[in-house]
């Protein structure tokens, strides 16, 4: 394939990391033999190994709270297995709060900042320098001398996690067919569960070590190994087609578009159809030029408030209050150490089983029927949490205690099975899908930050309020699904159904342009891809085959300026 040229250079100042600079070559280096479905999955199972070790990053440090060894090290206390049950293990819980949240203020700013990597450098660099920082941070935890160490190294985690959350979900979302977008970003909430899973049961494995410290710093060896493979697999698989044509890559973006859709076949009228669709929407949204901050909050303004607004809501109907905390709060129900790890396994297993009817289903039935559904059910199972954990601290711990701590268990994987099927992976495919390509970028990217703000909120408040309100913190997170379900019921659209590039009459938008522009909107767009030749120069007789002569579909026709601009 003939190297393509970038002739249209997102601008970047000075002041926005200097080394940023833009590719003016692209190569696949995936072998010819993946073509196709294959590759297709492959490019989806990158994204998705990003966002698993994300969840397996919060298994970790859930597990890590229960372990005497861990506490020794990190916190100076000298306990039992029986002070961290019963919660008398006397460290501050706002330095437990400190501990876990780090991570999420990192990830916010990281989040933010990916925006520009994103665009510029493409999704598959902005994965494959997160894999990098993540395997930094895993290297600096995995021999933290002390608690200052290990924050330094959750820190530099949250640079990564927060670039790949925002990264992961938009190339999904841009890989797949336009009829199953919800498919792709649940497989890749799936493989967040499942980090979530395999970090639980490492956790479990390694609890047995004890009273060695591998019984901690080995999860953090797993989590290196998975950073590695994370970043010898973006050498392979493709960038998106979006991004591609978007920056000067056409003939590459076509290609690509083929061999993950058309088999290779650059003339299948389905691969046609979706390039001249992509390129249509580029060359109109390319007058507009790329998307201020300032365009995106006027310009899209109710598809800013449910990205901002429905990642908010995600973390406040309280997942990251349960998963964060799981471990330890098993056992304040009256569960033993290592029935609470086994049982935070067991949790996590019904977790990752909640978001396969969601693969299925959330492109036919739509959105808002999942969001609704599961406002709903985590309000209930939240009321049953918290009044079994009222009437459990009125016991005393054993034996009395059993009864309730199973009905705690219950409800614990009730709710973790409609979060995974609702308002786990519905909030990153609204927020990858519902921006036009000029603006999805920063969208996405403020979406995320609402996601890592939150969920920095609710990180540092649990420790001291389970510590204040015990199971009264359960029905305060109770009033927050109540909320979420009234706001999607009135002010969220149904976005399924539609490919990417007809959204913007979902949402009605409509974009002022001067009457300059507007004469150049209402050019023929389609005639000037009525031309385009892309042809392909054999390495060995370096003779030119076209592979397109006419990527025109039908007659050039004008852009009619009513028409929602994308």
């Amino acid at each position: 394939m003939a190297l393509g040229h970038c002739s249209h250079i997102p601008s970047v100042s000075f002041g926005h990391l200097l080394w940023l600079l833009p590719p003016t070559s692209y190569v696949p280096r995936y072998p010819r033999w993946m073509v196709g479905r294959p590759l297709l999955i492959a490019t989806s199972a990158l994204a998705s190994l990003g966002d698993a070790m994300f969840g397996y990053s919060q298994g970790i440090i859930a597990a890590n709270q229960v372990q005497p060894s861990f506490i020794k090290r990190m916190f100076g206390k000298d306990v039992t297995l029986v002070q961290i049950q019963t919660g008398e293990t006397g460290v501050d819980p706002f330095v437990v709060a400190i501990t876990v949240a780090c991570l999420n203020i990192t990830a916010l700013f990281s989040a933010l900042g990916s925006a520009y990597v994103c665009d510029v450098m493409g999704r598959r660099m902005s994965v494959r320098i997160g894999a990098v920082i993540y395997f930094v941070s895993a290297f600096i935890q995995i021999f933290a001398p002390n608690l200052t160490a290990l924050i330094v190294g959750r820190s530099i985690q949250g640079i990564a996690v927060g670039m790949l959350s925002m990264t992961v979900p938009i190339l999904q979302c841009e890989i797949a067919p336009g009829h199953a977008r919800g498919l792709f970003v649940s497989i890749e909430y799936l493989c967040l569960n499942a980090g979530y899973a395999i970090s639980a049961w490492v956790g479990y494995g390694f609890f047995f070590a004890i009273p060695s410290e591998i019984s901690w710093r080995g999860p953090y060896i797993i989590q290196a190994v998975l950073a590695a493979i994370l970043f010898t697999w973006t050498i392979f698989l493709p960038e998106t087609p979006r991004w591609l044509i978007k920056n000067g890559f056409q003939e590459e973006g076509l290609t690509t578009l083929a061999d993950l859709h058309g088999n290779g076949d650059v003339t299948d009228p389905a691969v046609r159809a979706s390039y001249l669709e992509i390129a249509t929407t580029l060359e109109r949204e390319k007058v507009l030029g790329e998307a201020s901050w300032s365009q995106v909050f006027k310009q899209y303004t109710r598809r800013t408030f449910i990205g901002i607004t429905c990642q908010l809501f995600a973390q406040f109907n309280g997942i990251n209050a349960i998963l964060y905390f799981l471990p330890e709060n098993l056992g304040r129900a009256g569960f033993a150490i290592p029935r609470a790890l086994l049982y935070t396994g067991a949790c996590a297993l019904i977790y990752c089983a909640g978001t396969i009817p969601t693969m299925f289903l959330i492109d036919k039935w739509g959105r808002r029927a999942f969001l609704l559904t599961g406002s709903a059910a985590l309000a209930l199972a939240l009321a049953v949490v918290g009044g079994l954990q009222f009437h459990s601290d009125s016991l005393p711990f054993g034996d009395a205690r059993m009864p309730t701590a199973d009905g705690i268990f219950a409800a614990v994987c009730i709710y973790l099975f409609f979060f995974g099927a609702t308002w786990g992976p519905t909030p990153w495919l609204l927020g990858a899908e519902i921006f036009p390509l000029r603006a999805r970028a920063k969208g996405m990217a403020l979406s995320t930050v609402s996601n890592w703000l939150s969920n920095f909120i609710i990180a540092f408040i649990t420790p001291p309020l389970f510590d204040a309100i015990s199971g009264g913190y359960y029905f305060v997170l109770m009033g927050f699904c109540i909320i979420s379900g009234v706001v999607v019921f009135f002010l969220y659209p149904e976005t399924a159904h539609v490919n990417l590039e007809q959204l913007g009459q979902v949402f009605g938008d409509t974009t002022a342009l001067d009457s300059e522009k507007a004469e150049e909107m209402a050019l023929p767009t389609r005639s000037a891809l009525h031309s385009t030749r892309l042809s392909t120069v054999s390495e060995e007789t370096g003779s030119e085959n076209t592979l397109l002569e006419d990527v025109s579909l039908d007659e050039p026709k004008q852009l009619d300026l009513n028409d929602p601009a994308e």
